[in-house]
């Protein structure tokens, strides 16, 4: 399939309940508001393009930027196709959802979020802390030392409360994520979740939560044994 092709099948999946869900969210047009079920069923059918991809995106649809971050080969993208794609993602989907998938499966992925979570910008400091997370989510070749992360904590108790909306949230989201999935900081994170407390983070018209730190550590440590048990 060619950009012109792709981008009129995501004309015709447009769904006005599904875009005025994403409106909510913090979408902004242009985009046709298609569901992330039927955008993953265009993925099975391209499986990779690096080209298209790179195109999608540049479009500034929101649809077609979130289909770009699912085609992607991210060992091809460069630091300057992470830097251009995360100063373009104007909402959390594709800044704390696409550009972290994308990143922190690329060899840039640690270093470029380090970079990102210093910048005063909140959409590209947000995907930087949903980078550190989604790397130790998946557990990646590209590893975060104990110290780095011990630090990155302490940076969390620090200024969480001072920073700016949807950067409190993705630093919430990291603690949960040191929690769950790095054994030997679980106690460390657990600590900070209940020195930050309760994280405020303006949600929008949304009946979206922030979730507790400390609650969702526990779930996560459970997710792991239940795993471990099967």
């Amino acid at each position: 399939m060619n950009l012109h092709e792709v981008m009129n099948k995501l004309k015709k999946l447009g769904n006005e309940s599904t875009k005025k869900v994403f409106i909510r969210h913090g979408a902004k047009e242009p985009f046709y508001g298609v569901k992330i079920e039927e955008l993953k069923k265009i993925q099975k059918k391209i499986k990779v393009d690096q080209n298209l991809a790179m195109d999608l995106y540049e479009t500034g649809n929101s649809d077609a930027m979130y289909l770009a971050g699912l085609i992607v080969d991210p060992s091809k993208m460069t630091k300057t196709d992470l830097n251009n794609w995360a100063k373009k993602a104007y909402w959390y989907l594709i800044s704390e959802y696409t550009i972290s998938s994308v990143a922190a499966r690329s060899k840039h992925g640690k270093s470029i979020a380090l970079k990102w979570i210093d910048s005063p910008k909140e959409n590209i400091a947000s995907a930087g802390w949903a980078t550190l997370s989604t790397i130790l989510v998946l557990q990646s070749e590209i590893n975060i030392t104990a110290n780095e992360v011990e630090g990155l904590l302490d940076r969390v108790s620090r200024t969480i409360h001072t920073s700016l909306n949807r950067v409190r949230y993705t630093m919430n989201g990291f603690v949960i994520a040191v929690g769950s999935y790095v054994p030997s900081m679980t106690k460390k994170a657990i600590k900070t979740a209940n020195q930050i407390g309760k994280v405020n983070v303006n949600m929008g018209q949304t009946a979206c939560k922030v979730p507790p730190a400390a609650e969702y550590i526990a779930k996560g440590i459970n997710r792991q044994k239940k795993k471990k048990a099967t």
